[in-house]
């Protein structure tokens, strides 16, 4: 589709940044251990101008920057994406005085932040939170859990959504920033089967005060929706970059590797798989980079028209888009990565094997940011409607 070819000056740039993945990045990726925050990965991204565009960028803008380090650094485009999911809050609904205490540094890539909205409870449905905002004279305390928070407990902030207003629903959720250090505040990592840095969160009365809130009262539940919609075109592009590097792994596999007196891609039964493989990786990309697209304009037409053009027309194409965009990308990755693990073999499953490290990491982004039966159920309703 010509509306989404890129131009000679955006593919130039994704080849500046799997190069710089590569050679810059991916070696800090090595040094860092599994489950923990990498502080010098996350410098690195500070240094080289990588996070600043996470609240400066456009969204397709942003899908080529995931989708260029996942190809080549999937733990550096991991540390970026946190980033923007637990600070873009304190951006977009943040007080002056929080965007300047915080924003510096998380740009910096010295201040590691979080997105804390699950619960053992409520995972898909977010509207269910449990966490209460007890009041008290002076504001409010925090009291219960969160679970499976990426960077906790090694985080120094957390954009947590608790509810303000018992019974109702999803109008009655709050979003709370939390520095790490305040009191009744503790942690634990969780075991998990991709290397990254999530854990769980106890709230112990943890205090509270009007001069933490992002947004208004008993509005977080929008805030939440409002950085995932941000967000989820873009981990549809963190998935295509894994996708694609499966794919030329297996393209370079499947022509040396010779077999019944000639190479792989000979037989048609290879071929015709990787011929899948790469349909699907395209018809994803175009969906990603629609979604995308479909997200900068309605943010032009709510800046031209403020905030109210924003609440009369609440992006329902928008989110429609980027619900399809997430559920094909990340179920089209998986489909992709499984394909070249077959088409590889026994070798492909060896520890430190690129597909092996592939295979762990596909997996979650089919559950986090809202599971695919949750994009379903969004994309649906929106043709209902």
């Amino acid at each position: 589709m010509p509306g989404f070819t890129l131009e000679a000056q955006q593919r130039q740039w994704c080849d500046q940044l799997r190069a710089l993945a590569a050679e810059r990045l991916s070696p800090l990726a090595e040094k860092g251990e599994a489950g923990r925050v990498n502080r010098g990965l996350l410098a690195a991204l500070g240094e080289l101008e990588l996070l600043q565009p996470l609240f400066t960028a456009g969204a397709l803008e942003l899908c080529l920057l995931r989708e260029s380090l996942a190809y080549a650094c999937t733990e550096a485009e991991t540390a970026l994406a946190l980033q923007g999911l637990g600070a873009y809050p304190v951006h977009r609904y943040g007080s002056p005085a929080l965007r300047g205490r915080w924003l510096p540094e998380v740009i910096a890539g010295s201040a590691v932040a979080a997105f804390a909205l699950s619960e053992p409870g409520a995972g898909s449905d977010a509207a269910a939170l449990a966490l209460r905002a007890e009041p008290t004279r002076t504001g409010w305390r925090l009291c219960g859990q969160k679970c499976w928070i990426s960077n906790a407990p090694q985080a120094d902030f957390y954009t947590v959504f608790a509810r303000t207003t018992q019974g109702a629903g999803a109008r009655g959720v709050t979003a709370f920033l939390v520095p790490a250090d305040r009191a009744g505040l503790s942690g634990e990592p969780l075991d998990m089967l991709s290397p990254h840095p999530i854990g769980s969160l106890l709230f112990d009365s943890v205090p509270v005060g009007a001069e933490d809130v992002l947004g208004e009262l008993d509005h977080g539940f929008a805030v939440a929706m409002d950085t995932l919609n941000r967000f989820r075109p873009s981990v549809g592009a963190f998935a295509l970059g894994m996708a694609q590097a499966a794919l030329d792994a297996t393209i370079a596999h499947t022509k040396r590797r010779t077999a019944f007196g000639g190479p792989l891609s000979a037989q048609q039964s290879v071929s015709h798989q990787v011929a899948e493989m790469a349909t699907r990786i395209e018809a994803s990309r175009l969906l990603v980079y629609a979604a995308a697209s479909a997200y900068d304009a309605h943010e032009a037409k709510a800046a031209s028209g403020g905030q109210g053009e924003r609440e009369r027309s609440g992006g329902r194409g928008q989110v429609k888009a980027a619900a399809m965009a997430k559920l094909m990308a990340t179920e089209t990755a998986q489909y992709v990565v499984d394909r070249a693990v077959q088409l590889h073999g026994a070798r492909a499953l060896q520890r430190g094997h690129l597909l092996e490290h592939l295979y762990r990491e596909v997996r979650a982004p089919r559950i986090y940011e809202g599971a695919t039966e949750v994009q379903r159920t969004i994309i649906a309703k929106e043709l209902y409607a």
